[in-house]
């Protein structure tokens, strides 16, 4: 049998820095100008553009997947194709003032569910074929990961400090 990947993190701290993520986001864009937001060394996503990976990936994939693995047992969830995203993206809403209501918006629906969620569900397993099965647990700890990395990788394109 294959082991069941577990979260390091307690539930608590894990709403707690999903909770912080629009907030950091918007701390970490204030002030920087558009030119700055749409800038990205060749072949890589600038600021903007990972701003609304963030906000579409929200609804599109970690909630969707949250539910499923609430809802379904031991549900297999279908890898999300960034590329395709990438290519074919929604632009309507595009100002950093959207974004990053859109942002927090999205995340209190998410993080409203999490904070009603029994002791027992955070054990619900999940399986993805590239990853392993997992518990919902571990999956909230790779949704704050993800949220992590981006901030990282906005800081980065921007030339500033990861707000706390």
């Amino acid at each position: 049998m294959t082991a069941i990947l577990q979260a390091t993190m307690t539930p608590s701290a894990l709403i707690e820095g999903l909770a912080r993520t629009p907030s950091r986001l918007a701390a970490l864009v204030e002030g920087a100008p558009d030119a700055a937001l749409d800038a990205a060394p060749a072949g890589e996503w600038n600021a903007r553009t990972v701003l609304a990976h963030v906000r579409d990936d929200e609804f599109l994939v970690m909630r969707v997947r949250l539910a499923r693995m609430l809802a379904e047992d031991h549900p297999t969830l279908t890898p999300f194709d960034e590329g395709a995203w990438a290519a074919s993206r929604w632009l309507d809403r595009e100002s950093r003032r959207e974004l990053l209501a859109d942002i927090a918006e999205q995340r209190a629906a998410s993080v409203a569910i999490l904070r009603r969620l029994p002791v027992e569900a955070w054990q619900r397993p999940g399986t993805q074929p590239e990853i392993g099965t997992f518990t919902l647990q571990w999956w909230v700890e790779h949704w704050y990961e993800h949220d992590v990395n981006h901030l990282e990788q906005v800081a980065t394109l921007l030339g500033r400090p990861v707000p706390e």
